[in-house]
């Protein structure tokens, strides 16, 4: 599946950071996240803004070479009753510095793709999941854009796939390397698939829709939750055909 338009995930991003922070309006800032226990709700909240704050920092200033987050000094967060429009202001800030020096322009990454507009897609995706996380811990209803998760689902995949074939000390995913086993995600909203099939080289990912040993069928934003940890395997929005312990390894091994 191509990757959505940087113009849509530059859009999407300014309004995923404004539904989180109308979900987490009413929320209690120490209340426990299900999803991620080591989190508050306040906790969640910072770490997403954070990441907008940080990442435009970086492309605005032009590195040429790698800037770890813990390196970039930006303002602490606010009380939490403002969280919400810091968080509008972080994503406006991160869509301003990629428009400035161009989607297309080099900068600091911790992937191969080493574009300002890869911290555009990937903080969309990182916001969207964690969204789900904020509603679970107040109770709010979720749900996303079906063009948007179906497009998380491949960045999520081919995060899986780089990190299955080079070393790192915080994403090492050589664990899903196999010997040819195939795992078919279907989305049925859009109807778009991913077959992955695990090699002893690592982990390739294609759009085939051919038969896999094992088959996990679903909405893209159901789907998307399930390869994210946030819904069980044996959620009933989910069909699993096939080899049910290769979805169970896939999940184990891709958890961030």
């Amino acid at each position: 599946m191509q990757s959505l338009s940087h113009d849509r995930l530059a859009g999407a991003l300014v309004s995923e950071a404004g539904r989180f922070g109308t979900t987490i309006a009413s929320g209690d800032p120490d209340a426990p996240v299900p999803t991620c226990p080591e989190w508050t709700v306040r906790d969640l909240t910072c770490h997403v803004g954070l990441a907008y704050h940080k990442s435009a920092a970086i492309i605005a200033s032009r590195p040429t070479g790698y800037v770890p987050f813990e390196a970039v000094t930006v303002d602490d967060p606010p009380a939490f009753d403002a969280l919400g429009g810091w968080l509008v202001d972080g994503a406006e800030r991160l869509v301003a510095a990629v428009a400035d020096v161009g989607p297309e322009t080099p900068t600091s990454t911790w992937t191969p793709d080493r574009r300002a507009g890869f911290w555009t897609r990937r903080l969309t995706h990182e916001t969207v999941v964690h969204r789900a996380d904020a509603a679970f811990a107040t109770g709010t209803p979720y749900d996303v854009d079906a063009d948007l998760a179906a497009d998380g689902i491949s960045e999520g995949l081919w995060l899986a796939a780089v990190f299955a074939r080079r070393p790192h000390p915080a994403l090492d995913r050589s664990s899903l390397r196999g010997t040819g086993e195939t795992l078919l995600f279907r989305a049925t909203e859009p109807e778009v698939g991913w077959l992955v099939r695990r090699l002893p080289s690592g982990v390739e990912v294609s759009d085939d829709a051919a038969e896999a040993d094992v088959v996990v069928e679903g909405r893209a934003a159901d789907l998307l939750l399930a390869l994210t940890g946030r819904l069980t395997a044996d959620d009933p929005r989910l069909t699993v055909s096939g080899d049910a312990a290769l979805f169970h390894h896939w999940r184990e091994n891709t958890r961030f």
